[in-house]
């Protein structure tokens, strides 16, 4: 069963990061959604998903 046509492949997404490393500009971020490629420049996220803290404040509430 085919999944259809896909709007990009993963080979763009390399050479979208690879052109912003060798033009010397940092990336903060890399989101993928709704059949497109968005790559923010500037400082990686001081938190990452796999860091954030288990502790949640919905866990006190009754």
């Amino acid at each position: 069963m085919s999944r259809g046509t896909h709007r990009f492949k993963q080979q763009d997404l390399v050479r979208a990061v690879k052109g912003m490393m060798k033009a010397g500009v940092p990336i903060g971020r890399v989101e993928i959604g709704d059949g497109k490629l968005v790559i923010f420049a500037g400082q990686p996220d001081r938190q990452s998903p796999h860091e954030i803290s288990a502790d949640n404040e919905w866990d006190a509430v009754k």
